[in-house]
């Protein structure tokens, strides 16, 4: 199993973001997460496709953008126009999820649906073969710095055998308090793209602690020989 490390911008130092994000590239990071939040889908205000564009100029990494807003077709076409690589929306955002999901596409992104906590995997059953990404949150979104939600575990478990039951080449992606605690624990549940904020950027060294969350999932995978 390929082991992706995705440092999320949320906690980065906005006053020096271009040189933070250089760090965890450094690191050997995979591609950067950035959290976009409206104020009402969740209770935190963010940036928008303006910050997505400055990345692209800066980086060819890919730009895997979270969306936790409402009505989130009206960010489809910003976002493509600014450089996205992933585009994910909310499977609690719209009612029209396969719909915006082929929108996604359309426009040269790669779409990925994410899943709140207390969110069922049945909810998306129908559209995994639409997904290039599933986003199990492992925390409530909104805020980074958030403690771990443990039956999150079962859950990527879960959604792993649903991936490989349906034969889908989708990353399956955990974001919410992915620390050297618990990344161990999601790899071997079958994750194979973190998110990880607080830990990488208040740490001393954020290129060192890019290696080392990727050697405690490596480790974590174990015998995963799947190569998505």
């Amino acid at each position: 199993m390929t082991v992706r490390i995705a440092p999320s911008i949320l906690s980065a130092d906005l006053a020096h973001l271009m040189d933070e994000v250089e760090r965890v590239l450094a690191g050997g990071a995979d591609q950067i997460h950035v959290d976009v939040m409206d104020g009402h889908f969740v209770p935190n205000l963010t940036w928008g496709a303006p910050v997505v564009a400055a990345l692209r100029r800066f980086t060819d990494a890919p730009l895997d953008c979270h969306l936790m807003v409402e009505h989130p077709e009206a960010y489809i076409v910003p976002f493509a126009e600014a450089g996205a690589t992933f585009l994910t929306i909310h499977v609690e955002a719209t009612p029209h999820l396969e719909r915006h999901l082929a929108e996604i596409r359309r426009h040269g992104m790669r779409p990925g649906v994410a899943l709140n906590p207390a969110t069922p995997l049945t909810t998306i059953e129908e559209i995994v073969d639409e997904l290039d990404l599933l986003l199990v949150m492992t925390v409530n979104p909104g805020f980074g710095g958030q403690p771990f939600w443990d039956p999150a575990i079962d859950k990527v478990r879960r959604a792993r055998a649903l991936l490989e039951q349906r034969d889908s080449r989708a990353c399956l992606e955990v974001d919410g308090g992915v620390t050297r605690e618990t990344i161990h624990h999601l790899a071997a549940a079958g994750a194979d793209t973190f998110v990880s904020g607080t830990a990488i950027f208040t740490a001393a060294d954020p290129s060192a602690e890019v290696r080392e969350l990727r050697r405690l999932a490596e480790a974590g995978a174990g015998g995963r020989t799947v190569t998505r």
